[in-house]
């Protein structure tokens, strides 16, 4: 599209996480009138640690953000994963950064979040918001909200999560999909990780039923630390005690059943999990899905915010380079719905030893190569 067509379109977001936060900026920065419309009252971010991989943080280069995320998180060199006895079964460099010349950064959810929002011009922001019916008029859209207010918008991004009302309203009813497990996360002092935090490289040790993820935030001076288990228990926020998590770390290497007994049970968050299954279209002629509203993922490939951003950018990308808004939106369909298709396959998957060589093609665990 032509500058000045841009210049006069006008955009309106529905949700203030990642996803919306990054698609505000992005097509801020191509001169469109953007405004976002969340429905909380306040932001506040929960949860742990991420790691935001190369081409993410080169998106944010491109952005003129970098050194805003930069500030608050600490780059990493690798990944690895372990037994729970922690034996060594993969340990790699994180992908991508020969491409981009970046390394993949590790930064907490909340963090991430003040990062984003902050780096968006004033009263670009709506709170309050709760978005209730849309109506899709062809070349435009309008919202209405819980709180009697209405907009009207050239195009309307959906990033309003796994609970997206813009795909409910307008592109199917995928539900989310209980996974069957647990995921039960805290973030900790350094000096409560019992000699773990030894640099600032992500490590997932593999038990049966089990995955620790241990995430340090060095910066903070933090280590995320995440249990997730299978469980049958599909409560969205379930209730659970100590007990029950150091059920889920018996075998692991004493110092994870360490940690895991030291915890703070009213720090920990406990979430089931839940993905969605894919979406066949994302978009009409003038409203589009990004993030979690298009292909909410399991966490296990750690690609739910990396896939949000990317979306962000490629978007803005589509917009720049097509005729129409209508063209643009099915050509960001085309350039990232096959990728978050496969991103929510593997996430699917379980993590034992014998499914690690699928997830990551070529890297068989040693316990699995043939004896010479």
């Amino acid at each position: 599209m032509q500058p000045s067509d841009l210049k006069n379109l006008k955009i309106a977001v529905v949700g203030a996480g990642y996803a919306g936060a990054a698609a505000a900026k992005a097509l801020s920065l191509l001169g469109a009138t953007v405004d976002v419309y969340e429905q909380a009252s306040r932001i506040h971010e929960v949860g742990a640690g991420i790691g935001l991989r190369p081409s993410t943080m080169d998106r944010f280069r491109q952005w003129g953000i970098f050194d805003a995320i930069a500030k608050v998180s600490s780059p990493s060199d690798y990944f690895e994963i372990l037994t729970a006895t922690a034996e060594p079964i993969i340990k790699e460099a994180w992908p991508e950064i020969d491409t981009f010349g970046e390394k993949t950064r590790l930064i907490h959810r909340c963090d991430f979040i003040e990062a984003l929002l902050g780096v968006l011009p004033e009263g670009m922001v709506h709170l309050g918001h709760k978005l209730e019916g849309i109506q899709d008029e062809g070349d435009r859209a309008t919202l209405t909200f819980a709180n009697g207010a209405s907009a009207t918008a050239d195009l309307v991004v959906g990033a309003d999560g796994i609970k997206s009302v813009v795909r409910a309203r307008l592109f199917g009813d995928n539900r989310p999909v209980f996974s069957g497990e647990h995921a039960y996360r805290v973030v900790i002092p350094v000096g409560d990780a019992h000699g773990m935090a030894v640099d600032d490289n992500f490590r997932m040790y593999i038990g049966r039923g089990t995955k620790v993820y241990f995430l340090p935030l060095r910066h903070r001076d933090q280590v995320s630390f995440d249990i997730t288990a299978l469980c049958p228990d599909s409560t969205w926020a379930p209730k659970v005690t100590k007990d029950d998590l150091l059920k889920c770390v018996e075998g692991f290497d004493e110092r994870i059943v360490n940690i895991t007994r030291g915890l703070d049970m009213d720090a920990v968050n406990c979430r089931a999990v839940y993905d969605i299954d894919p979406v066949d279209t994302w978009h009409s002629g003038s409203v589009v899905l990004v993030g979690d509203a298009a292909h909410s993922m399991l966490h296990h490939q750690g690609q739910g915010a990396n896939s949000a951003i990317l979306d962000a950018g490629a978007l803005a990308d589509a917009l720049k380079e097509a005729g129409s808004v209508k063209e643009a939106l099915a050509s960001y369909q085309a350039a990232r719905k096959p990728v978050t298709d496969e991103l929510q396959r593997i996430s699917r998957q379980g993590w034992t030893e014998d499914e690690i060589s699928d997830v990551f093609p070529g890297q068989k665990p040693a316990s699995q190569t043939p004896a010479s």
